[in-house]
């Protein structure tokens, strides 16, 4: 196996449009959302035999604990697919030991040029015991915190409407029809990147009430113009009462609908706008034909009724589906700086209660 930088975005694409685990933090556009945020980044497709077998973007993050080089989401490698949305990513583990292998060695050398303490993967594989063996005889480590969602909730779309309702639990559709026939509950979309300031004056407004890091307004909006040129991002907006007081970033990438960020004003929680805003992000993926609409993430243990990701996955669950477990989010320790940055998200992560 060997690595050649990959510098066509049709060539990228278009192997990832052929593999079933994969999440936007793999796409081009992805990439180019990191440069506008000044991150260094590179793409790397892996090759057997002259095949594309894999792909790797690679971001430097350079943060006040230290500086890394970040594979979100990846490698993506493509295998042979068991159903019509899911890979049984335990299968080919030899390949795929390879395939880490073989980034590992390369991102050692890029790590010291660009003086970073330690690499972190975040694999969308499935959390097996084969899987997470690959990294652990590698020397890898468990990192004291997520770098992104390490499982998701994700729902099969590709039935009717109807069908789609039926298979939601009861109270969720109960909610979305008394939303629709709710005259005060209306729900649109924009196109328009200056209404991100719109979502960002509600976002503020859970932020300050939940008292969490919230994403800056620089950030949404290159994530947003990252995405606008290929139409491949809207903004949902739910208005009650003529004021809007619920809203969604939803990607739609390689045929898969994303929930990315949502907001919903404290004072509405007993307003069902949230169902039928979703309800109409999921049609809206339908119609751009995804097969699959990815609730992003955070699910919370079972039996952990006070966990803070609690609420948001009953929500998540109630719209039908199944979760995804990937294998945790992995470390290399390249210097002593390491260990810390390791206390310093140990410490991060309890303050959170996660």
């Amino acid at each position: 196996m060997k690595i050649q930088e990959i510098t066509d975005k049709n060539v990228w694409e278009d192997f990832l449009g052929g593999c079933k685990d994969k999440t936007f933090l793999q796409s081009w556009n992805w990439g180019e959302f990191n440069k506008m945020m000044e991150n260094k980044i590179w793409r790397w497709g892996i090759c057997e035999s002259e095949k594309l077998i894999g792909v790797a973007l690679v971001v430097k993050t350079v943060a006040k604990r230290g500086t890394f080089l970040l594979v979100p989401h990846g490698p993506v490698v493509k295998l042979q697919a068991t159903s019509p949305v899911r890979q049984n990513l335990s299968n080919g583990a030899s390949d795929k030991r390879q395939v880490i292998e073989v980034i590992l060695a390369k991102l050692k050398k890029i790590a010291e040029e660009e003086n970073a303490s330690f690499i972190r993967i975040s694999p969308i594989w499935e959390r097996s015991k084969e899987n997470n063996q690959i990294f652990k005889g590698l020397g890898f480590k468990l990192a004291p915190i997520h770098a992104h969602p390490e499982a998701s909730w994700k729902l099969n779309i590709t039935s009717s409407e109807d069908n789609l309702l039926m298979q939601m639990r009861k109270t969720t559709r109960y909610l979305i029809r008394q939303a629709k026939k709710n005259e005060d509950i209306e729900i649109f979309q924009s196109q328009n990147s200056e209404d991100v300031e719109k979502f960002d004056k509600l976002y503020q407004e859970v932020v300050n009430r939940h008292h969490f890091i919230p994403f800056s307004l620089g950030y949404l909006k290159n994530e947003f113009l990252a995405f606008q040129p290929d139409n491949q991002i809207s903004l949902f907006f739910g208005k009650y009462r003529k004021e809007i007081v619920a809203s969604a970033f939803v990607l739609f990438w390689s045929n898969i609908g994303f929930y990315h960020h949502a907001a919903l004003s404290p004072k509405c929680h007993k307003i069902p706008i949230a169902y039928l805003l979703q309800w109409e992000a999921i049609k809206e993926a339908k119609r751009r034909n995804c097969h699959l609409y990815d609730f992003w993430g955070y699910v919370s243990p079972k039996d952990e009724s006070h966990h803070p990701w609690a609420g948001p996955t009953l929500f998540k669950m109630g719209f039908g589906g199944e979760v995804y477990e990937y294998v945790k989010t992995q470390d290399f320790p390249l210097s002593k700086k390491y260990w810390l940055t390791y206390i310093f998200e140990k410490l991060r992560k309890a303050k959170r209660g996660l």
